[in-house]
């Protein structure tokens, strides 16, 4: 059995190929794939930006307080 580790790039019609070393032989193989995709993700997409709106002072008498926002029954 031989271990690779090695970077891949899966084209946009979701074809994956590799080079393999010169040891390994041609011919139907047992294969394991573990796709990281914590790496890519990091990599590849850009920061979130969310767009902020000014809303203006907060009443000073609002305490957000859940039994303030919801009845008795907590709904």
């Amino acid at each position: 059995m031989t271990t690779l580790e090695t970077q891949a790039t899966v084209t946009p019609d979701r074809k994956l190929t590799i080079q393999v070393p010169p040891e390994i032989q041609p011919g139907e193989h047992r294969v394991v794939l573990i796709i990281d995709e914590s790496a890519s993700a990091q990599s590849k997409k850009p920061p979130l930006d969310f767009p902020s709106y000014p809303i203006g002072p907060v009443d000073d008498t609002a305490t957000f307080r859940r039994e303030d926002t919801y009845g008795p029954d907590g709904r």
